[in-house]
């Protein structure tokens, strides 16, 4: 599933070719996604593109009539294609700009989503209860001790929590969490406030290192560009079970938390 990083390099990458353009057609193909795209989505017509920013893991189109907001779902991503491109099998819609643009969504799974919103956009329903961004101000340490207290969870899953911080997903939680040497299954109301300290700074690294890097190439994902990303080649312990750490030589060990996969050292992290 793309991540934090690998939505934001998708935002970085169709920026230049959104900014300042007016959208002169939405063509949906298929409009049973995640949600049943809405009617309402004509309404981007006519409208010039103000701003593209991101909460969590929604990519955020802003206009003067509301708010379009294009979530990439397990395996969606976006293209910038000529006019003149055909539609493949699995482009569900097509966003037309008065460029002779088009920002094509492609996903073979159907998981994404296309909504719209003409009221304010932090108010949404699917964003007014996120926690916040990790790479911004009111995300640190002594916020993460704070929501800690009292919880039973085990320390991975409390730091996936879109409610205590988005956009930590599976791949970076595991990374972060061998960064600060924490092992994963720590209980998240017994850990100090120093190592939360460590761990949130881990996150804001390992977060900020892959968007430098392009993201994280899964099997589904590549940059908007068409070209991987390369973070994928320097993980420290993800997807590499019985591997050597790459610090102590230790087997990574691979446990499942949760119903999701968790790779760890466990000699580096305790």
């Amino acid at each position: 599933m793309p991540e934090l990083p690998e939505v934001e390099t998708t935002r970085c990458g169709i920026e230049p070719y959104l900014l300042g353009q007016t959208i002169t057609g939405v063509t949906v193909r298929q409009p049973r996604l995640r949600w049943e795209v809405p009617d309402s989505i004509q309404s981007l017509v006519g409208q010039t593109v103000q701003q593209l920013t991101r909460r969590g893991k929604y990519i955020l189109l802003h206009t003067p009539a509301g708010v379009a907001l294009i979530h990439l779902g397990m395996s969606g991503s976006l293209r910038i294609v000529d006019a003149t491109m055909l539609p493949r099998k699995h482009d569900h819609f097509d966003l037309l700009l008065a460029s002779g643009n088009i920002v094509r969504y492609h996903d073979p799974r159907r998981f994404g989503a296309l909504l719209w919103t003409a009221d304010p956009v932090q108010q949404h329903l699917l964003l007014r209860e996120l926690g916040p961004e990790p790479l911004e101000a009111g995300f640190d340490g002594d916020y993460l001790f704070t929501q800690s207290r009292s919880r039973t969870v085990n320390v991975k899953a409390f730091i996936m929590n879109a409610h205590i911080v988005v956009g930590v997903g599976n791949i970076y939680a595991c990374e972060a969490l061998f960064l600060a040497g924490i092992d994963p299954r720590r209980v998240a109301g017994r850990i100090s406030r120093e190592r939360y300290l460590k761990l949130a700074n881990s996150i804001r690294e390992i977060l900020t290192y892959a968007i430098e890097r392009g993201g994280t190439t899964l099997r589904d994902f590549v940059r908007e560009d068409g070209s991987p990303g390369y973070f994928q080649l320097e993980l420290k312990v993800y997807g590499r079970a019985d591997e050597p750490c790459r610090v102590c030589q230790t087997p990574i060990r691979h446990l499942t938390q949760g119903q999701r996969s968790t790779w760890f050292c466990p000699v580096c992290q305790h």
